[in-house]
């Protein structure tokens, strides 16, 4: 990427200053290497796991060095920040801790599972629009009249600072690190990372990570200035940003040497492959970083790699479909409508069948009008349980020589 002559919001001495605040309060993150998610990808994976701080998210770090340097008279009268989740509860747990009055507005579809949990870590929420702009904006117009301290959750530079120290303990966690992959949202995150990282080795590539459907960064960057791109919706939401930030782009043009999208089912899957594979829960935008390097999409080749899983609030009802989905994906799920003869014994020879080739089943629905279905006859829905597409394959031949006509329902 081309850099640009403008002075940049951070250097590494505001990063390591900022290393110095919340070196205390916030958690030394492990970053373990993994041999299964090495074979997946083709790269050396370190798994940098900020999902295991105390809020869930990365967020906190950014939010607790600009709490630290509010003066006696800010701090007394209070903060306010906008935020879908991650960031609230990091300025929401940090306040508190410092007796420190905290307001966070966030929209109204923000997952209750993030609502909750701020809540919890003592701030003031106020649910407001029906996206992070219409929260901002209502933040704005508080903040305007009690003359609270807005933190915002990327464009400001100690919160990027903040950010960045997780550049520095990568490098310290991960000998001969040869490249770091992270999600980009606003920029905060990959801007005060890549800004450590690059300015300890320049020869460290910084490969960012966004959503398909809100790759505002990627449009800022090939526009050469921030641009607003239409909304839409991602279960990445803790990158769903539509503009990026005003002082982060400089640092994206210097230091980040590559953007990749993903789309919804590929984060979808990497967050699968890291509950199962890794036994490590993440949020959409925290799986976003290894979704590119599952789906092969950076130019890195068998690189020392530091991946960042950002934070791991998801909604539990979301997970759920997320597991189910990644299973229909991988075969392991599977619903097949079938043709019988309605008759006496058809569905216990059926049964039969499949019992045969140790497939298991978990739902059948029984139809007699629709989807063209002779006089006589009947189809059934069956859902089904498996070891995998080769089982699959098995089964599908079985009940074609079997005489059965079949169809996959998706």
């Amino acid at each position: 990427m081309p850099s640009v002559k403008t002075e940049l919001a951070i250097t590494l001495a505001d990063v390591e200053a900022a290393r110095e605040r919340v070196r205390d309060a916030v958690y030394y993150t492990p970053c373990a290497f993994s041999h299964t998610l090495t074979e997946l990808t083709g790269q050396q994976v370190h798994l940098k796991l900020e999902n295991l701080q105390m809020t869930g998210a990365f967020k906190e770090r950014g939010a607790l060095n600009r709490i630290s340097l509010l003066t006696p008279e800010q701090a007394q009268r209070g903060v306010i920040a906008a935020s879908a989740g991650n960031h609230a509860q990091g300025v929401a747990y940090h306040a508190t801790r410092r007796g420190i009055r905290s307001t966070i507005v966030m929209p109204e579809p923000t997952p209750m599972v993030k609502v909750n949990a701020t809540r919890r870590f003592g701030a003031n929420v106020i649910l407001h629009g029906p996206n992070y702009d219409a929260a901002y904006a209502e933040a704005r117009r508080i903040c305007d009249a009690d003359g609270s301290t807005f933190i915002h959750p990327f464009d400001d530079a100690e919160v990027i600072a903040g950010q960045g120290t997780i550049g520095l303990e990568m490098l310290e966690q991960v000998d001969g690190l040869e490249a770091v992959v992270v999600p980009i949202g606003g920029g905060g995150l990959i801007g005060g990372i890549a800004c450590a990282v690059k300015s300890r080795n320049p020869n460290i590539r910084v490969v960012g990570v966004q959503t398909s459907r809100l790759p505002s960064m990627k449009a800022a960057v090939d526009a050469g200035h921030p641009v607003t791109i239409d909304a839409a919706t991602t279960i990445g939401d803790g990158i769903a940003v539509r503009r990026s930030g005003d002082i982060t782009l400089p640092l994206v043009q210097k230091y980040v040497d590559e953007i990749v999208t993903v789309d919804e089912d590929e984060i979808a899957a990497a967050i699968l492959v890291l509950l199962e594979r890794e036994k490590t829960l993440a949020e959409g935008a925290g799986a976003a970083a290894l979704a590119a390097l599952l789906q092969k999409r950076t130019s890195l080749k068998n690189a020392k790699t530091a991946v960042l899983v950002g934070g791991g609030n998801i909604d539990v009802t979301l997970l759920s479909r997320i597991i189910e989905r990644g299973l229909v994906q991988d075969g392991r799920l599977i619903r097949l409508r079938i043709h019988l003869l309605d008759r006496a014994g058809a569905l216990q020879d059926l049964t039969t069948l499949i019992a045969k080739h140790g497939v298991n089943i978990v739902d059948t629905l029984y139809n007699r009008a629709y989807y063209g279905v002779n006089l006589g006859d009947t189809t059934i829905d069956i859902t089904m349980e498996t070891r995998g597409r080769d089982q699959v394959e098995e089964l599908l031949n079985a009940l074609t020589e079997g005489g059965y006509r079949h169809s996959r329902v998706l």
